[in-house]
């Protein structure tokens, strides 16, 4: 996985808005600042959904107005998202995402991934950030890999979507000494990450609810948490549902309601039944989104 900062014709115009940060709104974050490090975190990212025409082929003219929503909120690095989901072929990338190698996981013992990770961190010319996503893996990175590539100099962090907010919470102060910045994998567990010193996050309910979760940003470095913690409470079960619950075809359908292009997936995904549609509008409108 790749996130870039350069994007070719026909979205470059809106690429553009997407660079742009309005005054006041970048914030330092919570992870030591160390005299190597060129590229921030902080802040909410959204992995964005890729919008398909009715013949499974990418739908641009869509993606562009899905993104000149989102440019008009303090999301970070937007644009790397961006590219990450076109694929460019020939982008320069700010960093790499890397998923943990799942396809071997019997083998994947906490060395062998740490030689896996530190290969591709000594080979790769842009810092790499880890990726522990053991819902759809079946692999977890175990903690102490973690802790020993934080060290590496090219290691500039990680996304854990797992959920364990102690394991998060370990993390940070395991690397409290490094160049390394931990974001939550998920918004239903944000507030509770930047408590405990989580730079920011990558986080799928930002397609659709993206204001809300920077609002939420802002509260937690403001210190107002219990502004925050009555957010949080209402994001926690649309996350849940356009997550674990309904997936990706959860999340386009939410899209949809809230002025965004979802749009058909792929297969072997389905499209949600109409019980389905109505339960995913149901959790929405009983906290208060819709």
């Amino acid at each position: 996985m790749v996130l870039s900062t350069r994007l070719a014709s026909p979205l470059r115009p809106v690429l553009a808005a997407l660079r742009w940060t309005a005054p006041g709104q970048r914030r330092e974050h919570s992870t030591p600042q160390g005299p190597g490090r060129t590229l921030d975190l902080g802040g909410i990212f959204p992995p964005l959904a890729t919008p398909f025409s009715p013949m499974q082929e990418v739908d641009y003219a869509r993606l562009e107005g899905n993104l000149r929503r989102y440019a008009s909120m303090p999301f970070r690095a937007t644009q790397a998202t961006v590219q990450l989901t076109l694929s460019m072929a020939e982008a320069g990338a700010d960093v790499v995402l890397v998923v943990t190698p799942c396809y071997y996981r019997g083998a994947m013992t906490s060395a062998a991934l740490v030689q896996h990770y530190t290969e591709v961190a000594d080979a790769s010319p842009i810092p790499v950030v880890l990726y522990s996503v053991p819902a759809n893996t079946g692999l977890d990175l175990p903690l102490e890999a973690v802790v020993t590539l934080a060290q590496h100099p090219n290691i500039l962090g990680i996304k854990d979507s797992g959920g364990d907010i102690t394991r998060i919470g370990l993390m940070v102060h395991k690397t409290r000494q490094e160049d390394f910045q931990v974001l939550a994998g998920s918004a239903g567990f944000l507030l509770a990450s930047y408590a405990l010193g989580a730079s920011g996050g990558i986080c799928a309910l930002a397609n659709v609810l993206g204001a809300p979760l920077c609002q939420l940003d802002r509260l937690c470095r403001e210190g107002r948490w219990q502004e925050a913690c009555e957010l949080q409470h209402r994001l926690i079960e649309p996350n849940t549902a356009v997550t674990r619950r309904f997936g990706i075809p959860g999340l386009k359908k939410a899209m949809e309601w809230f002025g965004y292009y979802g749009g058909p997936c792929r297969a072997p995904l389905a499209p949600l039944s109409p019980p389905q549609v109505e339960e995913l509008r149901g959790t929405f409108s009983a906290n208060g989104w819709l």
